[in-house]
């Protein structure tokens, strides 16, 4: 038999897995060095806007990814539960993801709008005032402290080096464009709309004046999670579909 040589000699058995085991991986790896990218892009999808991604960092410095995970997995009970599974392209401008690994508290990758400003505001402050039952420690600090707003830029200029598509406007006007994300009604926040569709706009943790809080940050990353892409007229099986 053809094969009885390999089988006698392991040297030779050992070499032939090795060129096999090579030509599969180069088949598999090689191409991706001649694709820009693995992830489709979805219409609707951009980057945080300043408040939102200040609301982010905050997120994740409170280890707010220990009890909530970001990403709906495929199954039908999930589906139901929480909405559309979650894409690719959601996730590619996040450094470093969210998806998680386990769930303490429901997943948020869809809790964007599915609550009020206030009632986030209040949850945050105070979880067992919404919601009896909850086992989740309060953060009533973050209402009574001031956002940092003067590294905004340099965070988004970092960002950009690893593939957020930021332009050169959207990093000058960062700080015009955190504040306006807490000022309705004004003309900086029609022009923070123009670079950011689809952002929320107001004074999310509910007080008077237009100084934003750490709360403010993170109501408004919540308020925009799992909002940008249409899943009405979202087309699961691509565009050159038929």
């Amino acid at each position: 038999m053809k094969h009885e040589v390999f089988e006698k000699n392991s040297m030779l058995l050992l070499i032939g897995i090795l060129v096999v085991v090579s030509i599969g991986g180069i088949v598999q790896i090689a191409p991706l060095f001649w694709v820009e990218s693995t992830i489709e892009k979805v219409k609707g999808m951009r980057p945080y806007s300043p408040l939102e991604q200040a609301g982010r960092d905050i997120y994740i410095r409170e280890g707010c990814y220990g009890c909530h995970s970001q990403m709906v997995r495929t199954l039908r009970d999930e589906v139901e539960r929480y909405g559309h599974y979650s894409l690719a392209a959601e996730s590619m401008y996040d450094h470093p993801f969210q998806w998680g690994s386990k769930r303490t508290g429901p997943d948020l990758a869809r809790v964007g709008g599915k609550y009020s400003d206030q009632w986030q505001a209040e949850h945050l402050i105070n979880p067992r005032a919404v919601v009896p039952e909850s086992i989740m420690p309060g953060y009533p600090w973050l209402a009574q402290t001031k956002l940092d707003v003067e590294d905004i830029a340099a965070r988004l200029k970092t960002l950009r080096l690893v593939g957020v598509p930021y332009t050169d406007e959207m990093i000058e006007k960062a700080k015009t464009d955190l504040a306006a994300q807490v000022t309705p009604d004004s003309r900086p926040a029609r022009e923070l709309l123009r670079r950011y569709p689809k952002a929320k706009v107001g004074k999310f943790d509910g007080k008077p004046g237009n100084e934003p809080t750490e709360l403010d940050a993170l109501v408004a990353y919540l308020q925009v999670l799992g909002t940008l892409v249409d899943f009405t007229s979202f087309d699961a099986s691509g565009p050159n579909a038929r």
